[in-house]
C-alpha cells in the first residue's frame, strides 16, 4: 500500500528542528515517532495526528478531519486529515504542533520481549 510521500516530505520538514524523532514504517504508511511514542504520520493520502483524548472531540469539527478508524474501530486520541484539512501552512502548522503538544503527556508502547 502506497502512501504520499510529498506529505511525509512536508512533515519531515517541519520535524526537522525537534529532538529524538525516528521514522518508522507502518500502517502501510510511514510514522514520525518523538520521544519514542507515535506522534504523526502518514497513511495514504492523509495525516495521522495523535492529539489525544482531550483534543478529539473538537478537532473532528474541523474541515478535512476525522476520527481515526483503522482496521474498522475508532481509535481514541487520534484523527486522520486529508489535504483539504491542511491545505495551507497556518492549517498544516496546527495539526504538527497540536500532535507535538500532546506527545510529553502520551504513554509509549510497551515493548514486546
Amino acid at each position: 500500500m502506497a502512501y504520499n510521500e510529498t506529505l511525509s516530505n512536508r512533515i519531515r520538514e517541519a520535524l526537522e528542528n525537534v529532538p529524538n524523532v525516528d521514522e518508522k514504517y507502518m500502517f502501510g504508511g510511514v510514522c514520525y515517532m518523538v520521544d519514542g511514542k507515535m506522534c504523526v504520520g502518514v497513511v495514504k493520502d492523509e495525516m495521522m495526528c495523535r492529539i489525544g483524548e482531550a483534543a478529539q472531540a473538537a478537532a473532528i469539527k474541523k474541515t478535512g478531519c476525522r476520527e481515526m478508524d483503522f482496521s474498522g474501530r475508532p481509535m481514541k486520541g487520534y484523527v486522520y486529515v486529508s489535504e483539504e484539512g491542511m491545505s495551507n501552512n497556518i492549517d498544516f502548522k496546527y495539526w504538527i504542533e497540536l500532535c507535538l503538544a500532546y506527545n510529553p503527556e502520551a504513554k509509549a508502547a510497551k515493548k514486546k520481549k
